[in-house]
């Protein structure tokens, strides 16, 4: 059975699809962008500040979805520009610990609303 989670503690979805879906003790979150939910608009230019966005994002979802961050099993980072990689992985290493979740980062052409970083999510609900 498919549950929709949503909050409004992370920005909503841009196009037809849910904050996250949660499937058994599953919660499959969509690509976060790096939106303050208060203002509506980026947090910063900077990527290293946007992937922080983007997980805290993640992090509100999750607690709507009665898990957190430390239940998170895979990520996909999502990145204009690979050079920012290594300033991006201190600050993502700030939100995990050990052990830490599976991850794919790519460099992409463009992401929705001009953003410089986006992060998907897969963790589980305990």
């Amino acid at each position: 059975m498919l549950t929709e989670i949503q909050t409004d503690e992370a920005p909503g979805a841009v196009g037809p699809f849910s904050q996250a879906i949660r499937v058994g003790n599953l919660l499959f979150v969509s690509g976060a962008l790096p939106i303050d939910p208060a203002t509506g608009e980026f947090n910063s230019d900077d990527p290293v500040a946007q992937a922080e966005q983007c997980l805290r994002n993640i992090a509100a979802i999750a607690q709507a979805g009665k898990t957190d961050l430390a239940n998170t099993v895979k990520t996909t980072v999502l990145l204009s520009d690979l050079g920012c990689f290594a300033e991006i992985n201190k600050a993502y290493a700030t939100f995990f610990g050990k052990p830490y979740p599976a991850r794919a980062c790519y460099q992409v052409a463009a992401l929705p609303k001009g953003a410089k970083v986006e992060i998907e999510a897969v963790i589980a609900i305990p």
